[in-house]
């Protein structure tokens, strides 16, 4: 299948038009190379070393979840990031593409895909934009559990590196309906309190988000970006080695940008 080919297929499915208007969707960099067989790379978040990963294996498709271009660049300099990836870019004739908002709505997207993990029935979006589509996902769990057997499911399921939640919560209380949203999604708080769910899996949460969260008796889970959202990129993969294309993997480079010590 060529590139063009694929990025049709791809956007039939979760149309850049949906992404928001502070987001970048689509092609960050096309180097003239529509018409090729498609060998593509998938990963979260383009960065060097996923370049140099693409690169040793002739892939000629970077497809990212986040933009490679977020904020519009005043310059493009030797040594800046961006510009060594745009420069490697052209060099090796790799396209990146970026589905990020458009990729978060849809069925076996960041959120749909979490819900599944987690085998949630009965599932909605937190806030929806368009027919059965929209932000997040929320549904009752296959049975209850307490909290503390929710979170050795989550740790489990998404192996993150730290798991944190609101305080004073009560590990033994048991636990039916569930939010879950991949990336950063403390700014639904108060969509998700709406849904009746108790408790809610999401990323980058602020101190006073967690404060919020406790004071409106909804238990905020925060696993971090990469473990959230690095599952759809996974399913991703997938959904491209069934339309037989010359070669597609998920990057082995990918990294979660946060450590922790000890």
């Amino acid at each position: 299948m060529k590139i063009a080919d694929l990025i049709t297929w791809f956007e039939e499915w979760a149309n850049p038009a949906w992404c928001e208007s502070w987001d970048n969707c689509g092609w960050q960099v096309e180097p003239g190379v529509l018409q090729a067989q498609a060998r593509v790379l998938v990963c979260l978040t383009p960065t060097l070393a996923v370049m140099q990963e693409a690169i040793a294996n002739s892939a000629n498709l970077i497809f990212a979840h986040h933009p490679l271009i977020f904020y519009p660049p005043k310059s493009l300099r030797s040594g800046d990031a961006i510009a060594e990836m745009v420069r490697l870019a052209f060099t090796h004739n790799i396209g990146i593409y970026s589905a990020h908002t458009n990729f978060d709505q849809v069925q076996d997207g960041t959120a749909d895909v979490l819900a599944q993990i987690l085998q949630l029935k009965e599932v909605t979006p937190i806030v929806p934009t368009q027919a059965g589509l929209g932000y997040g996902r929320v549904g009752l769990l296959d049975s209850s559990v307490t909290l503390q057997q929710l979170l050795t499911i989550i740790h489990t399921q998404l192996k993150p590196q730290k798991l944190l939640l609101s305080p004073s919560a009560d590990l033994q209380q048991i636990i039916s309906r569930v939010a879950v949203l991949g990336g950063s999604g403390a700014n639904f708080i108060s969509a998700v309190v709406k849904t009746g769910a108790q408790a809610y899996l999401t990323s980058d949460c602020k101190f006073h988000q967690f404060q919020e969260s406790r004071d409106r008796a909804l238990i905020l889970i925060d696993a971090g970006h990469y473990a959230t959202e690095r599952p759809a990129c996974d399913r991703l993969v997938g959904k491209f080695q069934s339309l037989n294309l010359d070669w597609v993997q998920l990057s082995q480079k990918d990294e979660d940008f946060r450590q922790f010590f000890p």
